[in-house]
């Protein structure tokens, strides 16, 4: 079964906008974990903009789901996680200067980096996933940095998704859209990995994606959850982003 964990720091991003507690995040991930969520997702910057490191400790005696903190494992983000030590971490290359995620890990130019930090977090048995393109050299090189899983970077998926399905290409489009993703996820199968999938699914995309990917354990999703909500409410919402993994 494909788990949906809940990226909640579009939730936090509206609460700082004000400075005050609302919305409430430890409230918010609670009632995503009662409205049918199997994980919640975090991805703390070291400028706090959105999630706080405060947050991660107010989160994590709470949740009885999974807890996944994503991030570039600089020093701080280290730290944070081995204190807080979550069921799983995600490694992501990104810049303190960007808005989001937009690339994976090469993973054989920062083999040695990748496998030091993976080890680091085995050591307080924290399971590791590392944020790839789908790219199969890249999945390879992350299983010899020791990973247990790695998570594909969809963004070009959903961009390449089309969007008019009585299109007479509609069928062929997507299928070239998926393609990559498919050999990806076959080979970290191969390889004994486990594979996540995130950025930009919806519940335009979601389903095709698990129809040809029924293995995948767990998707991430966050920005396109948080505004569906905003017209079919939450517990709607979380409750057809699971129908599209059933």
């Amino acid at each position: 079964m494909t788990k949906l964990s809940v990226n909640i720091n579009k939730i936090a991003t509206i609460r700082n906008a004000r400075g005050a507690n609302n919305p409430d995040v430890v409230k918010t991930a609670l009632d995503c974990e009662r409205f049918g969520a199997q994980g919640i997702t975090v991805h703390p910057r070291p400028d706090e903009r959105h999630i706080r490191h405060q947050d991660v400790f107010d989160l994590k005696p709470m949740l009885s789901t999974e807890f996944n903190i994503e991030g570039n494992p600089e020093p701080s983000f280290v730290e944070l996680v081995l204190q807080a030590t979550p069921a799983q971490v995600t490694l992501v290359p990104d810049s303190r200067e960007q808005l989001t995620s937009n690339s994976g890990w090469n993973t054989r130019d920062h083999i040695d980096f990748l496998t030091e930090v993976t080890d680091k977090f085995h050591e307080r048995g924290i399971r590791v996933s590392i944020f790839v393109d789908a790219d199969v050299e890249m999945v390879e090189w992350a299983a010899k940095a020791g990973a247990d899983r790695v998570e594909l970077y969809t963004e070009p998926y959903a961009s390449n998704y089309p969007v008019d399905a009585e299109s007479p290409d509609f069928e062929e489009k997507r299928a070239a859209a998926i393609a990559p993703f498919v050999k990806a996820g076959e080979r970290a199968k191969q390889l004994g990995l486990g594979l996540n999938c995130g950025h930009d699914l919806s519940l335009v995309n979601l389903a095709y994606m698990h129809q040809r990917m029924p293995y995948i354990d767990e998707v991430s999703i966050g920005h396109a959850l948080i505004c569906d909500a905003l017209y079919l409410g939450l517990e709607e919402t979380i409750k057809r982003y699971r129908a599209c993994l059933a």
